[in-house]
């Protein structure tokens, strides 16, 4: 199963009124991509890719690895078929300063990374949202952002967080056109990304 005729840019809309890490993925006509619901109380991160709101047509999982996530993959399977569809995994120590993501595809060979642009960004939100009243702003002024590119280096997605207070709007846009199979599983590892990184701040 593949995520077709995708119309850019995608937005990544979390909801507020729920306790889990739910969001929608619609395109720029407001049209479903995508519901995405993360599993709550378990130790091991799985989340569910439905085909909108109504969860009535289950897609994709995407599960953890491992128990401890330092140095997690993710693995993303096409419900359909059962087979497995590709994988993401974090770059350990790499991440501290810059979050780094591999993209690897059903043979486990890498064929994307995802690169966060600007390290400084995750510095300064965590320096300045200690701060009483000011720090509570700082969705509005340092959103990070985030570079797909090809093991040469070409560039072929970019993800923005948009300003908001609480943190909840994220945008996808595609910077050059790719094959459905290859798009989609950059989506998939983008929408995984998206609650890890939203979750360390």
């Amino acid at each position: 199963m593949v995520l077709k005729n995708l119309n850019y840019p995608l937005n990544f809309t979390f909801k507020i009124t729920t306790l889990s890490s739910d969001f929608n993925i619609t395109d720029r006509n407001g049209n479903y991509v995508a519901y995405v619901r993360q599993k709550m109380f378990i130790l091991k991160e799985d989340v569910i890719v439905f085909n909108n709101e109504t969860k009535s047509q289950e897609l994709f999982r995407i599960k953890a690895n491992q128990w401890i996530d330092f140095n997690a993959s993710y693995a993303i399977t096409d419900v359909q078929s059962g087979q497995n569809f590709g994988n993401l995994a974090r770059r350990g120590m790499r991440s501290l300063w810059k979050s780094q993501y591999d993209i690897a595809d059903e043979t486990g060979a890498t064929r994307y990374q995802i690169n966060e642009d600007n390290g400084w960004i995750k510095v300064f939100d965590g320096l300045i949202g200690e701060i009483p009243l000011v720090g509570m702003l700082t969705g509005y002024f340092l959103n990070p952002s985030y570079t797909v590119k090809d093991n040469a280096g070409k560039e072929y997605f970019k993800l923005k967080k948009m300003p908001s207070l609480f943190g909840r709007k994220f945008q996808l846009d595609r910077i050059i056109d790719i094959d459905d199979e290859d798009e989609s599983l950059v989506v998939l590892s983008f929408l995984m990304m998206v609650l890890l990184e939203r979750d360390r701040g």
